[in-house]
């Protein structure tokens, strides 16, 4: 049997989304204190690590840090999308519609593999608290 060891930090931050043609509420203007747990799987090293977490600091939670952390994440197919990002620079358009689940699976599958590319590392699984009742999770 191979062994799987997996190394998780989790990242909190603030965000503000709209999700387009949502039956309730969440169709409005609103945000989250948002947490991400992320879980990274490789090869061990010398010191039996998966990595130190401050790789997982300085790659991912730092991304989140400067491209969504006190901004406002809009589908860029958003009806909404022209007139808010033209009024306000926090405004990050973005190529799906916000959920917690389409935000998961983007992290995952596109923003990971270019900020871990020079680690030893895969992002394997990201849960994401958008509230304390309610988490999603993606994993490869």
């Amino acid at each position: 049997m191979t062994k799987r060891i997996k190394a998780t930090r989790y990242h909190d931050f603030c965000c503000g989304h709209r999700v387009c043609g949502h039956e309730n509420k969440c169709a409005n203007l609103h945000g989250h204190n948002y947490r991400f747990h992320f879980t990274v799987e490789g090869e061990q090293d010398d010191l039996g690590r998966v990595t130190d977490f401050s790789v997982i600091k300085s790659t991912l939670c730092q991304w989140v840090e400067d491209e969504w952390d006190h901004r406002f994440l809009l589908w860029k197919d958003d009806p909404l999308a022209p007139s808010l990002s033209a009024i306000d620079s926090s405004v990050v358009l973005v190529p799906f519609n916000p959920t917690a689940e389409n935000m998961a699976e983007y992290m995952v599958e596109i923003i990971a593999p270019k900020v871990l590319k020079n680690t030893n590392v895969t992002l394997t699984e990201l849960i994401i608290d958008e509230t304390r009742k309610c988490s999603v999770t993606y994993s490869l």
